[in-house]
């Protein structure tokens, strides 16, 4: 499932092409997606798109009378090609400008969505989000705060939406292997100490990977098509039984909420 780097690097790589450029059409190829999709989105034809922003791992292509809101699902992503070039199967919505460019969703599972948010509202799936983890607003008092008394696993709890968006499974896997911080450890059992050291690394590891492209996943590919860079760097995700980079110890995976966990049994505790 793409993660935040991946929605940010779909986010820089539409960008260009599509803001302050008017939309000619909105075209739904198939309107079943994980949501249908609502027929306010084609009440943009005629208008510019102002800004393309991102909340969590939702991007919004924001006009004067409302956003577009785009969700990747599990397969998801979008591509900016000429308006001319033929569909490819499973392009379910397409939004033509008047530079000759179409920004098309392709989605083969559907688990992806095509929302709309009226001006000067703010769509329900935002409402219980945490903050965004590369602001101001992520910091390690919060977690400290938000953890007290959470028996929740660490890794489970820096994923919950509600503490902190965008922090994925990856991402997850890698940060903690960094900060030294058993997975499994009780979120309310760990310092402030320790979510100081914690956090900046999350900052960190996820900035690193929109710098170079977002990880390369089966199913993600940036709006031109090419895949991301950043896999070939991770440190522990995927790389059950290998050896850690810093110990040698052979890498450990388990299951946290039905997620593949990977960690050094040494090196994290």
């Amino acid at each position: 499932m793409p993660e935040l780097p991946e929605v940010e690097v779909s986010r820089l790589g539409i960008s260009p092409h599509i803001e302050k450029q008017t939309v000619s059409k909105v075209l739904i190829h198939n309107a079943s997606l994980r949501w249908p999709v609502p027929d306010e989105v084609k009440d943009i034809e005629g208008l510019m798109i102002n800004s393309v922003r991102r909340r969590a791992k939702y991007l919004m292509l924001a006009t004067d009378i409302g956003s577009v809101i785009l969700h990747l699902g599990m397969s998801g992503h979008l591509r900016i090609v000429p308006i001319s070039e033929p569909l490819k199967k499973h392009d379910h919505v397409e939004i033509h400008f008047d530079n000759g460019k179409a920004l098309r969703l392709n989605d083969a599972r559907r688990f992806g969505a095509c929302l709309w948010q009226a001006p000067n509202e703010s769509h329900a799936l935002f409402a219980k989000l945490g903050p965004e983890p590369l602001t101001d607003e992520f910091t390690a008092e919060h977690l400290f705060e938000c953890s007290r008394n959470k028996k929740v696993p660490i890794k489970q709890f820096i994923m919950d939406n509600h503490v902190v968006v965008g922090v994925g499974n990856i991402y997850a896997n890698e940060s903690l292997f960094k900060a030294g911080i058993h997975p499994k450890r009780e979120a309310g059992k760990v310092s402030l100490k320790r979510y100081k050291l914690l956090t900046p690394i999350i900052k960190d590891t996820l900035a690193a990977a929109i710098t170079q492209g977002g990880t390369t996943l089966k199913d993600f590919a940036q709006s031109d098509g090419k895949p991301g860079y950043f896999a070939q760097q991770l440190l522990v995700y995927g790389r059950k039984g290998e050896e850690c980079v810093t110990c040698k110890t052979v890498l450990k995976e388990i299951r946290l909420g039905q997620r593949s966990t990977v960690y050094c049994p040494k090196c994290q505790n």
